[in-house]
């Protein structure tokens, strides 16, 4: 459990609050009770995918992200704007680690702006700066 002064750092930094593995624990359980860990699971799939080493693996897990996340209809969509839609699909016609990077830093931003102040007024994460 991190100190009441280590979880206040997470209210002006999602980033901060992502590399904690506590935070990154409780975020995605606040996101889940919200109905809205689709965009946690998606970054979370990201920073995996990006330390894939094998073309063959990377590939694998591109399509999976793809399948899950991106395309139209997909179980978790993210909510994306068509032009990265289209740019993340260009960029997985060849694998690489940047081709999710785009999707990646909106989905960011999103729980940066939209996410992160709900969960800094939730009961959740005031319990933890008690």
């Amino acid at each position: 459990r991190p100190s009441p002064e280590e979880a206040l750092q997470w209210r002006d930094s999602l980033e901060k609050l992502l590399q904690n593995p506590y935070g990154l624990a409780s975020f995605r359980s606040f996101l889940r009770s919200e109905f809205s860990e689709e965009n946690i699971e998606f970054w979370v799939a990201c920073e995996d995918y990006k330390k894939t080493k094998s073309p063959v693996k990377m590939a694998e897990k591109a399509k999976k992200i793809y399948e899950e996340f991106i395309q139209t209809e997909a179980p978790k969509e993210v909510n994306i704007d068509h032009f990265t839609k289209a740019v993340t699909m260009k960029n997985l016609v060849e694998p690489s680690p940047s081709s999710f990077d785009m999707a990646q830093k909106r989905i960011f931003a999103l729980m940066e702006k939209d996410s992160l102040p709900r969960f800094v007024r939730s009961e959740f994460y005031q319990e933890l700066i008690k």
